[in-house]
């Protein structure tokens, strides 16, 4: 995968979208169809005051999970650490929220705005330690962008 090019596309779909849904659903589906090892994505967004998140916009098969509480899986507890969360093996997590048995990894990647996490974006893989460095870098620099114009 060519990130640099990737990198390229997503420049322009940010000036190419002034509707924030469309512009997430088309980031998931770009990242989705371009890059092998991403089977699902999609964007995950804190509900208001309420200590939970909100599945948002995401590319993939249909998921359950439209709603997780803070703390709860992997997406839950970047909610609480406002970190990064790479998960190599997800059976070797104690606190995953199983949405397939086809998903071997997982990165989860804060949107932080104003010092505040609003939401994150989740990627699963049917691959076993699927993400690496340049898949952290692309992701934060999606989610950097996106807390500037969300």
């Amino acid at each position: 995968m060519n990130y640099q090019a990737l990198e390229q596309q997503l420049q322009s779909l940010y000036s190419t979208f002034s509707d924030s849904d469309q512009l997430l659903q088309s980031i998931c589906d770009l990242l989705r169809e371009s890059v092998s090892h991403y089977d699902w994505v999609g964007f995950y967004f804190k509900n208001g005051d309420k200590r939970e998140l909100l599945l948002g916009p995401y590319s993939g098969e249909p998921t359950d999970h439209t709603v997780i509480p803070f703390g709860k899986g992997i997406c839950g507890q970047v909610a609480l650490s406002n970190e990064n969360f790479i998960v190599p093996d997800v059976s070797a997590q104690d606190n995953y929220i199983a949405c397939s048995i086809t998903v071997k990894s997982e990165i989860v990647i804060p949107i932080i705005k104003d010092g505040d996490n609003i939401g994150q974006i989740d990627i699963d893989s049917h691959t076993i330690d699927a993400f690496s460095e340049p898949d952290v870098h692309l992701l934060e620099g999606i989610c950097k962008k996106l807390a500037t114009i969300l």
